[in-house]
């Protein structure tokens, strides 16, 4: 009883390079999901803190707005304005009072004034805001997530050695093929 044995023609070495592109569609999947899992856990751990500033010295309010020097800061919300002086062209410090009616600020940090006078450059607030601030577990996080988002660097190695071990594999079997056919005349060493 002979039996037949399974033999695939033209597809030498197709099971790595298959194999290959398997692995690295998974590794590439995996770097995404850990890579957006760290981006939350990072945004989640953050410290709110509150922090004050004194006596920021304008550079004019009108109703267009100021926006305040630190409403650039990551996590910025919460603005309140505690204090504002004006400086009349006598040189006499005015505390504007009714913060309320005449000046106020979005939750962007930007303060407009209410009113159609224009304050100038001489215009300073004191203000608390919120900000979100590293901690331990935010520096761990982005240490973590940059390092995995780091492993996307070898997909270009990963391609040339299985494109290598293909070719090998197919210089091989060349090889058998070509000994196995009898063109080779029998060679003794």
């Amino acid at each position: 009883m002979r039996t037949k044995l399974n033999v695939d023609r033209g597809v030498a070495g197709l099971t790595i390079l298959l194999s290959l592109v398997t692995m690295l569609f998974i590794i590439g999947l995996l770097v995404m999901i850990f890579s957006l899992m760290g981006g939350e856990l990072q945004d989640a751990s953050y410290t709110i803190s509150t922090a004050t500033v004194t006596n920021e010295t304008t550079r004019g309010i009108n109703q267009t707005g100021y926006t305040l020097d630190n409403a650039g800061l990551f996590g910025f919300t919460n603005p309140s304005l505690v204090t504002a002086w004006y400086s009349n062209a006598t040189g006499d410090n005015d505390s504007i009072t009714s913060l309320a009616t005449n000046i106020t600020v979005t939750s962007a940090g930007v303060v407009r004034n209410a009113t159609t006078f224009t304050w100038g450059s001489n215009m300073t607030l004191s203000y608390t805001y919120d900000y979100s601030e590293n901690n331990s577990a935010v520096n761990v996080i982005r240490d973590t997530s940059t390092g995995i988002a780091g492993v996307t660097d070898w997909f270009p190695i990963f391609v040339v050695i299985g494109a290598m071990v293909v070719l090998i594999l197919l210089t091989v079997i060349i090889i058998t093929a070509i000994r196995g056919s009898g063109l080779m005349a029998g060679e003794t060493a």
